[in-house]
This record gives structure tokens, C-alpha cells and sequence, in this order.
């Protein structure tokens, strides 16, 4: 699965490869993925090719300083990140790819507070849900 993506602000623009479309939509629960609240799906690193703006994204790490997540500097949107769990792979911001929506019905959230590359098991830290229509009290 090929598919266009970019920023909020259009400043920069890629393709990208999808390892097994959005069969591998997750998210995450470190501290920075909680605050950033995306919906990522995987592509191999030669999946991802910056067309327009590369100069123009900014890298972030923190902790071990092993994932690269990477944002527009002029709108700041997360388009993509190197993962720390898995080095060969980049998630991509589900919400950046055009014709894609990450409001999926469910959502795996990953436990990345107990993160497997500090030798814990992988496991599932929740499902987040969407359901359409759905309003506050």
C-alpha cells in the first residue's frame, strides 16, 4: 500500500510504503506518545520518501535517544518516527496520509512505559475505541 502524505501545513511532503497497510495501526503509551496522542502504522526504512520539506523537519529524542521522532518545524505535526522497538521500521502518523483517518473502531495502545528493549515482554496496555456519534453526557 502506497500513499501520499504531508504536514498540517503542507510543508512537508512524502510517499510511503506501508509494511501491511493499516493492519498495524497502534498506538503507544510513553510518555511522549501519551502526550501526542497519534495513531501510527509501520513502513520498512526505505519505505518513506521525503519529497518537499526535508530540510524542514526537526528530529526529537529523548531517554535512550534511540527513537527518531521527527515533526514539522514550521506547523509541528509528527508525520513519522525510527522506532525504538523495532530500528528497521519508521511509524508513520496515520492522520498525515491522504484519504486515511486515524478515528479506526479500535486501536491497540502498546505499553511503552514498560518498553520491550528494556527487556520487558511486549505487552498491551489498552484498546482505544471509536464509536461514531458518540456525545458527552
Amino acid at each position: 500500500m502506497i500513499l501520499d502524505g504531508q504536514c498540517h501545513c503542507g510543508t512537508v511532503r512524502f510517499t510511503v510504503r506501508l509494511s501491511d497497510g493499516l493492519n498495524t495501526a497502534r498506538r503507544c503509551s510513553c510518555s511522549l506518545c501519551a502526550k501526542r496522542g497519534a495513531v501510527a502504522v509501520s513502513a520498512p526504512l526505505d519505505g518513506i520518501t521525503i519529497l518537499q520539506g526535508a530540510g524542514r523537519l526537526s528530529t526529537y529524542r529523548f531517554n535512550t535517544g534511540v527513537a527518531e521522532h521527527h515533526f514539522c518545524s514550521v506547523c509541528g505535526i509528527y508525520t513519522h518516527h525510527k522506532r525504538r522497538s523495532d530500528p528497521d521500521q519508521y511509524g508513520v502518523n496515520l492522520a498525515c496520509l491522504e484519504g486515511q483517518t486515524p478515528f479506526l473502531p479500535e486501536v491497540e495502545v502498546l505499553d511503552g512505559q514498560a518498553h520491550p528493549s528494556d527487556g520487558n515482554a511486549a505487552r498491551l496496555a489498552g484498546v482505544l475505541r471509536f464509536t461514531e456519534g458518540a456525545r458527552d453526557g
